[in-house]
């Protein structure tokens, strides 16, 4: 999971770095090329891309430090955390749900994956089955009983 995660995020600043050092520069130097800058929106639409480009490596670079931090080893094996499968009861509706806890980088919400950062990944991250938990969200607070847990040291001897 984390080396497809860095995979990604690798991939996604590879193609930024070329956009950057290859695209636009081109961009600008068509847009210097037919004159006046000031009223030039082709210009301002590459500096203005090239800004935002810069961000997003920056962003990138942080991340992956980031993701070089986390250490497998350290993941809890018995309670929810990074890369854990957790089913959840709603306890309004009694509907169950499954979702793959994220850092958020590679959200799939149609596939069940939820950032830790979400509200409901911070109300289960630590929480163990038989568990209850409250989520506040906007459309009102919402209960939730773990049901089934699966952590990411599970699925890795898996194979899943």
């Amino acid at each position: 999971m984390l080396d497809e995660l860095r995979q990604k995020l690798s991939d996604e600043a590879e193609t930024l770095l070329h956009e950057l050092n290859v695209i636009l520069p081109r961009e600008i130097e068509k847009a210097v090329a037919q004159g006046d800058l000031r009223e030039n929106s082709e210009y301002s639409a590459a500096l203005e891309r090239q800004g935002f480009v810069r961000a997003r490596l920056d962003y990138l670079a942080r991340r992956l430090s980031t993701l070089g931090d986390i250490d497998v080893e350290h993941v809890p094996g018995n309670r929810v955390g990074f890369g854990s499968r957790v089913t959840v009861k709603d306890l309004g509706d009694g509907e169950t749900e499954e979702f793959l806890v994220t850092l958020g980088d590679d959200l799939d919400f149609d596939g069940g994956e939820i950032s830790m950062e979400s509200p409901i990944g911070k109300a289960l991250l630590g929480k163990r089955p038989g568990d209850v938990v409250t989520v506040r969200l906007p459309a009102g607070a919402r209960e939730f009983e773990i049901v089934s847990l699966r952590t990411l040291h599970d699925l890795v001897e898996d194979g899943t």
